[in-house]
């Protein structure tokens, strides 16, 4: 059975967007007079929950203050991370998470071969568009014929929710489909909606139990960022190509 389309995850998988996330969080804080500042351990941490509202909330739990300090915090919690969307908006526009190696490849040879694309991502549609139009131009938007985000569904990952909005949005059985992962919460969303699923973990995400993904990479190659070692042997080659993902996906469907 051939693919009929690929869905993406945004944040780490598509770009290593994280640093700039949290640079974005710590800048909105200072904006509301929070002396908050997560630093790269912290954060790496606060990844385990997914969606930037969840995780402002999370943390709030965790400080040891007035329980009355902590309601006041929370009903913050909206206000705190829309200027969070605004700020990382701004510096996505600066340039300041490039693609990751092999995305802008895999994404065009997809396109050329009549395959559809779509996104399944915890964060939020003015994220999604503001990495989108950066990296590939305001036109790209329409590329992605499903646009599954974060503050559409009820439960974020690691439940199926947004990967099953992302099928019903294609009209695609998860068979057909093929997800691009960098977190555990991703792949365990991904698995759980029954698709075929290729992992490039960040330096966010070191340790994490990747033992359930379909082909596990450390990103998918190019030309100019050849894969090596073990990457090319699980690959098939110096780059992960659609032809062998093509191969692959059908090797995982007969043997399923």
């Amino acid at each position: 059975m051939s693919i009929k389309a690929l869905i993406f995850d945004v944040d780490g998988t598509i770009a290593d967007t994280e640093e700039t996330h949290r640079q974005a969080f710590n800048a909105a804080f200072l904006e509301h007079g929070l002396a908050w500042d997560w630093s790269r351990r912290e954060y790496a941490e606060l990844l385990r929950t997914s969606g930037g509202k969840e995780r402002i909330s999370v943390y709030i739990k965790s400080l040891t203050i007035p329980p009355q300090e902590k309601t006041r915090l929370e009903r913050m919690v909206q206000l705190i991370h829309g200027s969070k969307t605004r700020l990382y908006g701004e510096l996505i526009a600066d340039g300041c998470a490039p693609l990751r190696p092999g995305v802008a490849r895999l994404i065009g040879e997809a396109r050329a071969a009549g395959l559809r694309l779509g996104i399944a991502s915890t964060t939020t549609s003015a994220n999604i568009s503001a990495l989108i139009g950066a990296q590939f131009g305001a036109e790209a938007w329409n590329w992605f014929e499903a646009m599954a985000c974060g503050d559409v569904v009820e439960n974020k990952k690691p439940a199926p929710d947004i990967y099953a909005r992302a099928l019903g949005m294609l009209r695609l059985p998860a068979e057909d489909c093929v997800a691009f992962e960098d977190s555990v919460n991703g792949l365990r969303s991904a698995k759980a909606a029954g698709m075929y699923t290729v992992v490039t973990p960040t330096a966010w995400n070191e340790g994490q139990d990747f033992s359930g993904a379909d082909l596990l990479l450390r990103n998918l190659g190019d030309a100019n960022a050849p894969l090596e070692g073990g990457d090319a042997r699980l690959a098939g080659g110096p780059y992960l190509t659609l032809e062998r993902l093509q191969q692959l996906h059908a090797a995982a469907t007969r043997a399923a």
